[in-house]
């Protein structure tokens, strides 16, 4: 079995994460059980700065680092703006009735790169991706076709890659 945990940046401010943002991500960090054999951002400071405040606040050492994979950024963040406004949601179904060609088009960008992160594991291994929402809900309808509910700040599903079957559980 292989795990993938998404999580999404905590409270931020523009690009930088509040001082509320940087507690919260130390306090979630402090739960981590275990570490964690490879770490990837979506390059937002947000996200690389959540991703160094959980791995403070966890107190475990990650001799890989932080890697940045842009994969799960998206280059169309003002037309996913456009249609939250639009559907009046945060939900990948909503935003599908909205502009279904976003949503299939990022799927299939973030969905190959959540598999292409699946793919660098070994059997056993854990990886935690930090991004931002609705990306990450667009990543696991990409991997496994199933809508997920929208990702609150500092939250996130874990996804299991058991054989071809990819199991979904949800992280607070």
């Amino acid at each position: 079995m292989k795990t993938v945990e998404l999580r999404r940046h905590t409270a931020s401010d523009g690009d930088r994460l509040t001082p509320e943002g940087i507690q919260a991500a130390v306090e979630i960090g402090s739960r981590f059980v275990e570490p964690y054999d490879l770490l990837i951002s979506s390059g937002a400071q947000r996200a690389t700065q959540t991703l160094a405040c959980f791995l403070a606040g966890s107190g475990k050492r990650s001799p890989g680092g932080v890697t940045v994979d842009e994969g799960f950024r998206s280059t169309m963040e003002e037309r996913w703006f456009s249609v939250a406004r639009q559907s009046g949601s945060r939900d990948i179904g909503a935003f599908q009735k909205a502009d279904s060609a976003l949503v299939e088009e990022e799927a299939k960008r973030f969905g190959g790169a959540l598999r292409r992160v699946f793919e660098t594991l070994n059997d056993g291994r854990r990886a935690l991706i930090v991004g931002h929402s609705p990306m990450h809900e667009a990543a696991v309808y990409g991997l496994t076709g199933q809508v997920i509910a929208p990702i609150s700040k500092g939250s996130g599903v874990r996804i299991v890659q058991d054989g071809r079957d990819f199991r979904i559980e949800p992280l607070t």
